[in-house]
């Protein structure tokens, strides 16, 4: 569903993404891991569409990020680490614009938004002002706006940062029955999330791919946590 081949992205002499090459099966969650500044959130913008890409290809769902732009954006439902909302909208006219923009018919907008909502656990502030929503329930917001359309892949930017325990618990819940029917790219500083959430991961440093490892093919004894530390220490291999 995603397939990356040699992608980066040069900001004059800086390449803060370089050569990556990657791809994520039908069904997968994989998490993609990486330090501050290894160049994960260039590499989902360039995934999305948001960024051109300065050389190399990304294909998702079928379709060419660089050739196919539009059809790349209506297969993926995308939640950046800092949720795009407007505070002054309530959840339920936010989805239905979302649904308009995405191009959900207008015959399907109810139905769809009534999906999203209960999927993301939204029913007892549908009605509420965005603005006025506590920080958990606008993540879920966040969450539901990349579900509007039910694309087949999903690219989850930090789902759980600055969340309190019992929202953290809940997301994970969601993100991880969302499987079923979606390919997610996961995102996150939080190790314990992607063992609980996904059976790969992808590795980042430096701009450049440091480890890929199938997590139930792990070394006995070692764990996420060793394997994370050996690749951004220059040790990691890919598997």
């Amino acid at each position: 569903m995603i397939d990356v081949r040699g992608l980066t992205k040069r900001y004059g002499p800086i390449e803060a993404v370089a050569g990556v090459s990657f791809s994520v099966g039908r069904g997968e969650i994989v998490g993609f891991l990486g330090p501050n500044g290894a160049g994960k959130t260039t590499t989902l913008r360039m995934l999305t569409g948001f960024m051109p890409a300065t050389a190399g290809t990304a294909i998702v769902a079928g379709h060419d990020v660089h050739r196919e732009p539009l059809e790349v954006k209506r297969n993926i439902g995308y939640l950046p680490e800092h949720v795009p909302l407007y505070p002054e909208m309530r959840v339920r006219s936010f989805l239905r614009y979302v649904a308009e923009v995405k191009g959900v018919a207008r015959a399907a907008r109810t139905v769809e938004i009534d999906r999203v909502v209960e999927r993301c656990g939204l029913g007892e502030v549908r009605e509420r002002l965005v603005g006025q929503l506590s920080r958990g329930y606008k993540q879920r917001v966040g969450l539901a706006q990349a579900l509007v359309g039910n694309p087949p892949v999903l690219i989850l930017d930090e789902p759980t940062v600055g969340l309190d325990p019992k929202q953290i618990i809940s997301i994970r819940e969601t993100i991880r029955a969302l499987a079923a029917e979606h390919t997610v790219l996961l995102s996150t500083h939080i190790l314990p999330e992607v063992s609980m959430l996904c059976r790969r991961v992808v590795i980042l440093n430096n701009g450049r791919i440091a480890a890929e490892q199938d997590l139930a093919q792990l070394e006995p004894g070692r764990s996420l946590e060793d394997l994370f530390l050996a690749a951004i220490a220059g040790e990691g291999a890919a598997a």
